[in-house]
Order: C-alpha cells, then structure tokens, then sequence
C-alpha cells in the first residue's frame, strides 16, 4: 500500500525561502536593474543595455585588479591549506591539552576584521611596531606603506594568522573521525608515517579539504576591510583588490551603473570558480559512483 504523499512540511521551508528572497534576491535584482542603466540623480534613470558590462570587461583597471585578486588567492590556498593540514597532524588528540588547543586554534577566527587590520597595522609600523621596528633594526628596511613587496608580504602573512586556523580545525575534525581500526591495520602491515597519511588520513579528510578550500577560496576573493584598514590598496594600486577597486567605484566616484555591472561580474566569477574548484575536487568520487552504478 503506498502512503499518500504529504507536502506540508514545506511549509516549515516557507520562511526560510521568504528570508533568503528579502535578504539576497531582491538585492541582487536591485544590482541587475542598475547595471543596465545609467543614473544622473534625482531618481532619473536612463536605459543603457550592456554598455556597462563591455565597457568593464574592456578596462585594464578591471583586469589588473582581477589579476592581483586571483594571486592573492593562490598564494593564500597554496600556503593555507597545506599549513593547515600540517597544524591539524601535530594537534593531540587525548587529554587536557586537546581543548586548550582547540580554544587557542579558535581565537584568531573571534577577532573582527577590521580589528585584525588595525592590529597588523600597528605591529607593522617601523616606529612603534613591534615587527616593522624588528625588522628594521636588522637590516631589512621594512616598510609596507610604500614597498609593494612589503605589502604584498603583511597582507599575506596577517590572512595566514587570521584564517589558518579554520583549516586546520576542519582538518582536525576529519582526523577524529577515522576509526583506530585503520591505524591499528596499519600498523600491523608495518606502514610508514607517510604511507599513513597518503592512503588513510589524505582520502579521509577530502570532503573537509573541500569545505576548507571553497570556504578559504571565496573568502580570499572577497577580502576588503583587512588590506582597506592595512594599506588602503597602496601603495599606489598593488593591493587594490576587485572588492576595494568596487567600493572606491561606488562610493568614491558614484558610478552605480559601472559599479552594479562589475558586482554582477564579481559574484559571477566567485560563481564560476567555485564550482570549477568543487567539480574537479569531487570528479574520481563522481566517476567511482558512476563505474559503480
């Protein structure tokens, strides 16, 4: 007998819904309307098509800040991730010390943004900073206001102290939950260390890894209030990112229709991206479910 088929619990999905159209889908067509149209002010609005779009993605402004965005969050996966695994290897796993690990593992991800900016461009500082008057005092003549290597290299570092942390907790996560039975396995067959980690502990963690990378990815591409409070995108341009060349686009020059275009452009390349990094991630896990089927 076959049970008749009841719907109603959608209606526990209703305000759910109803809450992501007010706070994300209204906004977003907002965007759309005002990049298909220029504005003169008082509320006059003039019909321009896809002037907008071709004029941005015809702008080396627009590449060069795309371009510094994309190595920024190369450079972040490629130390983050890595760092993080290793970090979430060395935590303990019995004992007193696993939560005092945990909590300080925690603690970067508690501070604000903007607070994390201003605290890097104190310990920066070659007069008062305790990095910027180290760094200095042996020779390196640091200064990341107006050394692009400089810049580059603070903004780097103070992300890896913010966000390291959450890797390695998601790793650690995908640690805990491997039973003893494969280590005890293992160790019965006599494996290395690094046989271990390639053949048990890498596979186990590949759904966190790919949690931590589209999180760390997507985050990455959309940083602002941290180099904005550090260096304000200087020196000169070299760290103007999409989001700060979009918020000076704006607010400072009050473009609302090239600025609309290029947020529809932006989240269309986060978009893209992360779907390319999960398709290639999940790719073996979707062909072994397919050969097996």
């Amino acid at each position: 007998m076959n049970k008749p088929f009841d719907n109603r619990a959608w209606f526990l999905v209703l305000p759910v819904f109803l809450l992501v159209a007010f706070s994300a889908i209204l906004p977003l067509m907002t965007v759309v309307n005002y990049s298909v149209q220029d504005t003169f002010g008082n509320n006059q609005f003039f019909w321009a098509g896809t002037d907008w779009y071709v004029q941005l993605l015809a702008s080396e402004r627009f590449h060069q800040a795309l371009g510094r965005q994309l190595l920024f969050s190369a450079i972040i996966l490629l130390i983050q991730i890595p760092l993080g695994v290793l970090i979430a290897l060395c935590m303990p796993r019995k004992g007193w010390t696993v939560s005092l690990t945990l909590v300080l593992m925690a603690l970067p991800l508690l501070i604000p943004w903007n607070v994390v900016g201003t605290i890097w461009q104190v310990f920066g500082r070659g007069d008062i900073g305790l990095l910027g008057y180290t760094l200095n005092r042996i020779g390196l003549d640091y200064n990341y206001v107006n050394n692009i290597g400089d810049a580059w290299v603070t903004i780097v570092v103070m992300d890896v102290w913010h966000w390291t942390s959450l890797v390695a907790l998601l790793a650690y996560a995908g640690l805990r939950s491997i039973p003893d039975a494969y280590y005890q396995a293992a160790k019965i067959d006599g494996a290395s260390r690094w046989s271990i980690f390639r053949l048990i502990q890498l596979p186990k963690m590949k759904h966190v890894l790919i949690i931590a990378v589209l999180l760390r990815f997507m985050d990455s591409f959309m940083i602002y209030t941290e180099p904005f409070v550090l260096t304000g995108g200087g020196p000169g341009n070299s760290t103007t990112f999409l989001s700060i060349d979009l918020v000076k686009l704006a607010l400072g020059q009050f473009d609302l229709g090239p600025a609309a275009a290029m947020s529809i452009v932006y989240f269309l390349v986060i978009l893209l991206l992360s779907w390319v990094f999960y398709t290639v991630m999940t790719r073996d896990e979707n062909e072994r479910q397919g050969g097996a089927s």
